[in-house]
This record gives C-alpha cells, structure tokens and sequence, in this order.
C-alpha cells in the first residue's frame, strides 16, 4: 500500500472505517490485518490529495460518539432500579473502547488535532476570546467528553444520590457492590483525567462536595447517639473505631484526594465539635493515669485544631502535682518512708538521705513519665516539653519568703557519690548515677548556686583526700563542661589540674632537698598543696593565725626556699586551718597514730615538754585565735585525748589541761574529724552571699557588652537581652538588673539619653 497522497472516497473509506470503529467501541474482535488497514485508511483520508480530509473525520467521528453515548444513555433509564449496575457496565466497555479509538487515531491526533490545538497559554492571555466548544480534542479526550456530556451530566442526581445511598447502606453494615460503586465514582475522575489544570475538578463538585455534606450529617448524628449511650471512655472506643472503618470505606470507594477530605469531615463532627466535653473528662483520665483512655484521647485530639493544648496543660499540671509530693519535706529528720522504691536509708544515722531521695524522687518522675509519653503518647515532643516544664517548676520549687534548696541538695547528692564514704559501689555504679543526675541537674535554674556549692565541697574532697577517685572527679567536671560549657567548669578543671601539679612539686622538693650541700633534715614527712588562689573557693581567715611548731618551721622555711628559687614573682600565703598532720603518741601503751589538723597538732606538742599546760600557755605558745583555741581544745577533751584539771566544763582562762595516760582506742590509727571537714551554716550563708555579688558582676557585664554593641538602647530591649544572656547560669531578678544598671551609670559605663527617658546611650 502506497504512503503517497492520493485521490480518497471519502464516504467508502468512512464507511469501511465506521464498521471497524463500531467493534472497537462495543470491544468486539478486530482482525490485526482489518486494524493496520483502518490506521492507513485514516493516514490517506488525513493526507488526501487535492485537500486532506482530516477536518471531515474529526467531524464524522464526533457525530459517531453522539450518538452512540446518546444511545447508552437510553438503555441505562430503561432499568431504573439498576441504574448504577448498567452505568457501570456500559462505562467500562465505553472506556476501554475511548482508548482503543485513540489508539487508532494516533495520526490524526498527531497531525491533524494536534497543529490545531489551542495552548494552555494561548487561551489564557489571548484577550479575543476563545469559543471552548471549536477548541479540538484528541480523539480519546472527545470520547471521555461526549460521556460527561451526555451520560453523566444528564444522570448525574439520579446517580449521585444511588451512591450516597449505598455508601450509607455500607455504614449501615450492609454490602453493597463495591466493584460498581467504585467504578462509578471513578468515571467522575477518569472523564477529565487529561486535563493539565483541575484534573479532579468535576469530580469534587458533582460528587465529593455532596458525599462531604452527608458525611458530616451522618456523622453528627452518630456522636449525638454515642453521647446519650456512653460515658467517656466508650465514646472515644466507638469514635475511634467509626474514624478506622471510615478510612477502609474510603479505600473501597473514593479517590485518593478525597481519604484525609472525609476523615477530617469525621473529626470535626466527632471531635472537634465536642472538644468541651472531652477536655472536661481529660482531667480525670490524666490524674488517674489511665493509659488506654489516654492514648485514645491523644489520638482524637492531635488530629483537630486546638484539641490538644488542654491535654498537653493537664499533664503538666499533673506531673508537677506528683513531682512536688514526691520531694516535698525532705528532711533527715522524722521523714515518712516514701511509697516509691528509691527511698536511701543511712544506716549509721536510722535517717533518709535528703539529697538522695531528692534527686532520685525526681530521676522516678522523669523515668515514668518519659515512659509513659512513649508508649501512650507517641513520643509526642509537646508532652515531652510538658515534662521539662513540669520537672523545672519542680525542682525550682519553693515555699513563699524561702530559698530553693535544689542547687545545695544537688551538690550535696554529687558530694556524696564522689566521696569514699559512698561505700557499697562500685566505679561503674556511680558513674552511672552521676550521668543520671545530669538529667536532674539541666533543670536547676540557679546553676550558678550549684557551681559554688559543688566547687566549696570539691575543695574539701581534694584536699583532705575523701574523693573516692580522681578519675571520678574529672568525669563528673566533664560532664557539667558538656552540659553548660567550658566556662562553668573553668574553675573546676584548674582545681583538679591543681593537684596533679601540686604532686609533681612534692617530688621536685624533694629532689631538692637531697641535692642542697649541706644535708637537711627536715624531722618529718611533709607534703603540701599549691592550689591557685583565682580557682579555688578559700580564703584566709583572719582568725586563723597560728604560731607555727618548731617541728614543722624547718620543713616551711625550706618549702619557701625551694618556691621563690623556681617561681619567681609569686606569694605563697599558707591557709592553716585547712592542714593536716599526722601525731604519733609515744606516751601510751600502744603506739596510737592519729590524724589531726594543725591546730590540734600545736596543741599536743605543746605537751611535748610538760605533761601540764595552761590555757594560757597554749594561748601564748600557739597564737591561735581565742575562739578557734577553745574549739580545738574542746575536740580533744572530747575524745578524752586531754583532761581538763578543773571539774568545770567550760574553759576559762585560767583553766589548766593534762594528757589522758590512760587513753585508749580501738583502732591504733584514726582520725579526728573537725568542723573544718563539716559543712557548717556559715559557710553556706557565705556561698550564697559569694553567689549574690557574683551575679552583679555578670549582669554589669551582660549590660556593658549589650550597650557596646547596641550603642544606644531602650530600657525593656535591655532587661530582655540581659535575661537572654543570663538564663543559662540564672533567672536575674528585674529589680537586680535595674540596680546593676544604675551602678554602671553612677560609673559612668552608661548614661540616660536626654531624648528618652527610657533610654540608655553607651560612653565610649
């Protein structure tokens, strides 16, 4: 067969053709050779010569789908009751028949219809006008055309209402043909499937828009039924199982663009319109932890606006409830045995560890909850949020005219772990609980308060060697350096750098007194700390003189010798009151060794020479301070070490001691503890004190760094900025920050600008 244009009948060939398209339409069998021959035959009629013939095809073949669809149309109204069932079954072959007659009229589409196809563009800035109806249309697009026109529009009430009866009668739990009623709604889409813009717009207004209506009609009334009939809990049951059958239903039946359209139209009506009565059973079901209603109603609530601020709010409340009952009147005196299992008893005292039941009370409340938002709560980070809020108010919690005790109770707990007196754990296990206390610790606002308490307490451990174990110490100031940064820590890390340091000069005096020329004897074992007077919280008490032994000023002396000799330029300044020593009693029948401090080894060796001494003797010989005197004289008539000559309690000046030769111990070695290795109410009244002009110096600073910057700023931007910056360590009170900002104008840092009286100005 020739390609070449020629003379075409067209109404032999048309006739050919029509016979042919008729079977692919009614999907009867077509030969393959019956097929090439109709595709040439519209190739010829499309380039005929001496006019190609393509417009009166196009035109044929639309009358053609006119009336076959007008003729489908009449044999679906015969059978009215099965007017779903015949639309169906004549929508199916039609549509299958639509793409083989494209298929077959691939050249006219392509040449023909394609050439004469007005643009997108074309037609939406072209200000003429365009006439749709002339607009051409590929042959498959003319065939879904002709079937909206002429089949769907004309039956679309008739049909649209047969579907919402059977969706209904599914509802209902009925079973309707689900093959038919899908295949029906989904002509409304394939009708307008090639449409570029709004493929799905007739199919959302000639039936999603009314299924929606109904849905949320049916919908409604269901919730007012299951109200009347249920209480909370089975409602939430019922909703829940009504939203999954939905979803199922949608699935069967409807497009994909329509499943979250219907399943929120179920929400509103179920949820979103009884949001009052839910939030109002919310309490009850989150105070009585009743983790299937809580889950349901979390499920309910997230999926609708505002549903779930309430819940969110509730938990907080109720985590705050439990957290304050359970750390609540923490004291080591006449503590109730808490009902949850983390409760430390002190078995040398019979009492409850405050710091520990703090702590650990509040590490229970983070686990249960955390657990509890999990596996009830999807790990939803608004309850999660809900929490840090809760176990914040918490642990910053106080009484009205109080302090909050938490920055104390957790340096103590700390305290406590690091310490060698932590007996019954090992390494692991405190390291373990100390990476726990972390959790408790990001909540503390004060982290300021806690940094000089555990500093204060770090000291204490360095120097009279309780800490359990240096690399213990130096995981914990780890820790914290990741937890607030390396300034927090700064201090903490010289403090323990300090005493590394501190060993590596032992061995070098040492050293240097086996290489002096001339031999020294210094009598005695003697070891000594150079701690950095900038890192560490000690200070030299005025009190504190004491006149030092003859045993010990040979080993001073030299120490001194050996200090100035390698680091020039620096002042030793020697912090009696924190030495130790070690005193061997001779005079005994055993030979007791005991641990004292400085001033209880003056003391002693005052009696050295006489077996008698006066009060004023020890006064004179040992220039210790009165009161400090009489304290250390006391501790050791305490433990009966010396006896006092009078039968007088007190000490008076012209009271006279003796040693006890009769004392007695069981152990041969021990150690007299002090006050000094206590924590006394003074020193923490003086580590809030230090933590009070501490935060005057920040917040001056705070300030000065925000006016550098800002030049010139207005009073409330400023307070907030200074907030910002210091809320890591502390929440500054406004009336603090308003003090320090006058401190820096009487400074002449900032002034008032004279245009506002609200403003400050920075001088240069």
């Amino acid at each position: 067969m020739s390609s070449k244009p020629r003379v075409v009948d067209f109404d032999e060939t048309w006739n050919k053709l029509l016979t042919t398209i008729k079977a692919v339409v009614m999907l009867d069998h077509v030969e393959k050779a019956t097929w090439k021959n109709r595709y040439f035959d519209i190739y010829a009629l499309c380039v005929a010569h001496p006019e190609p013939l393509s417009e009166r095809l196009y035109t044929e073949t639309k009358s053609f789908l006119e009336n076959h669809v007008k003729q489908l149309y009449k044999k679906v109204l015969e059978l009215e009751e099965k007017v779903l069932v015949m639309y169906y079954r004549y929508w199916d072959e039609y549509s299958k028949g639509a793409d083989g007659m494209d298929c077959l009229y691939r050249y006219l589409n392509t040449h023909f219809i394609k050439k004469h196809k007005l643009t997108e563009e074309y037609m939406q800035y072209d200000d003429r006008g365009v006439n749709m109806n002339k607009q051409l249309m590929e042959i498959g697009e003319l065939a879904l055309d002709m079937w909206r026109k002429l089949m769907i529009e004309p039956l679309q009430v008739v049909l649209i209402s047969m579907l919402l009866k059977e969706i209904k009668n599914d509802r209902c739990g009925e079973n309707p043909n689900q093959k038919v009623i899908h295949g029906v709604i989904n002509s409304f889409v394939h009708v307008e499937q090639y449409k570029k813009k709004f493929p799905l717009k007739f199919y959302q207004e000639i039936f999603e828009g009314p299924f929606l209506i109904k849905t949320g009609e049916y919908y409604k009334q269901e919730a007012s039924n299951f109200l009347q009939e249920s209480n909370c809990s089975q409602y939430m049951e019922k909703v829940l199982a009504r939203l999954k059958d939905e979803e199922v239903r949608c699935i069967k039946y409807l497009h994909p663009s329509s499943y979250s359209k219907v399943i929120h139209e179920c929400q509103q009506r179920m949820v979103a319109d009884h949001l009052q009565f839910l939030h109002g059973e919310c309490q009850n079901i989150i105070r009585q932890e009743k983790r299937e209603d809580m889950a349901n109603m979390y499920t309910l609530l997230r999926a609708v606006s505002n549903g779930l601020p309430q819940m969110i709010q509730e938990l907080q409340v109720h985590i705050h409830n439990k957290g304050i009952r359970w750390t609540s009147n923490l004291s080591q005196e006449n503590v109730s045995q808490p009902t949850h299992s983390t409760a430390c008893w002190h078995e040398s005292s019979g009492k409850f560890l405050m710091p520990t039941l703090f702590v650990e009370s509040v590490l229970e409340v983070h686990s249960k909850f955390v657990q509890l938002i999990n596996t009830v709560l999807n790990g939803d980070h608004h309850f999660m949020s809900a929490l840090d809020k809760a176990l914040t108010s918490v642990v910053n919690f106080k009484e009205p005219k109080s302090i909050c005790k938490a920055p104390e109770l957790l340096a103590k707990y700390c305290d406590n772990l690091l310490k060698k007196s932590a007996k019954g754990m090992t390494e692991n296990e405190v390291e373990d609980k100390l990476t726990s206390f972390i959790t408790v610790f990001k909540y503390i606002d004060d982290k300021d308060i806690f940094q000089k308490f555990y500093a204060r307490m770090l000291a204490k451990r360095l120097i009279h060697g309780l800490s359990l174990s240096m690399d213990s110490e130096e995981a914990m100031i780890n820790k914290l350096k990741q937890t607030c940064g390396y300034e927090f820590t700064s201090k903490l890390h010289r403090m323990y750098t300090d005493m590394s340091v501190s060993a590596d000069l032992n061995n070098k005096f040492n050293n240097f007194i086996k290489t002096q020329e001339t031999v020294v004897d210094l009598g005695i074992s003697f070891q000594i700390y150079v701690l950095q007077a900038g890192a560490w919280p000690l200070t030299q008490i005025p009190s504190s003189t004491l006149a030092i032994p003859q045993e010990l000023e040979k080993s001073v002396q030299m120490f001194e010798l050996f200090y100035n000799q390698h680091f020039s330029g620096r002042k030793l300044t020697w912090l009696h009151y924190l030495c130790t020593g070690e005193v061997k009693m001779n005079y005994l029948s055993k030979p007791y060794v005991a641990t004292v401090t400085t001033y209880q080894m003056a003391i002693l060796l005052a009696f050295n020479n006489s077996l008698t001494v006066s009060y004023k003797e020890l006064q004179d010989g040992t220039q210790i301070n009165e009161k400090e005197l009489q304290k250390t004289i006391k501790s050791l008539l305490d433990i009966k070490m010396l006896s006092q000559d009078s039968e007088k309690e007190e000490i008076e000046a012209e009271s006279s001691f003796s040693l006890n030769m009769s004392f007695t111990s069981k152990r041969t070695k021990f150690k007299i503890i002090t006050s000094m290795q206590k924590d006394t109410p003074q020193e923490m009244e003086q580590t809030r004190c230090a933590v009070d002009d501490d935060r005057k110096m920040y917040l001056q600073a705070a300030v000065v760094r925000i006016m550098k910057a800002r030049k010139v700023l207005q009073h409330n931007p400023l307070i907030q900025e200074v907030i910002n910056q210091s809320k890591a360590r502390f929440n500054p009170s406004v009336s603090m920050i308003k003090k320090c900002i006058e401190v820096l104008i009487d400074k002449q840092y900032l002034e008032r600008s004279q245009t506002s009286a609200d403003e400050y100005s920075y001088v240069a």
